[in-house]
């Protein structure tokens, strides 16, 4: 059987490929969970703690992402402005709107 962390893996995969956003980070297509403060995101009844746009990506689609990258989402653009691994297989990438 496979481990838990290659099952995980399997799994983000497929709900990325359902769920996720499509975005562009210079150009490269990425799929991940994009949110914004103005959003009001919620994890069930809760509101979370977000105040900037965020793009939120598997560790391997982080690969070569920089600051000062140009994102592409829902034809809106930012700039990344910090790139955040959370030790779970995710990156969060912070963004700023693009001047």
């Amino acid at each position: 059987m496979d481990d838990f962390r290659a099952l995980s893996g399997a799994m983000d995969g497929v709900l990325l490929d359902v769920l996720g956003d499509a975005a562009l980070v210079d150009g490269r297509p990425v799929r991940g969970m994009f949110a914004a403060p103005w959003l009001q995101p919620q994890f069930g009844r809760l509101k979370t703690a977000i105040v900037e746009p965020q793009l939120s990506v598997r560790d391997a689609d982080a690969v070569g992402i920089v600051k000062g990258a140009t994102v592409v989402v829902d034809g809106l653009a930012y700039e990344v402005v910090g790139i955040e691994p959370d030790g779970t297989g995710w990156t969060a990438v912070i963004l700023r709107p693009a001047a």
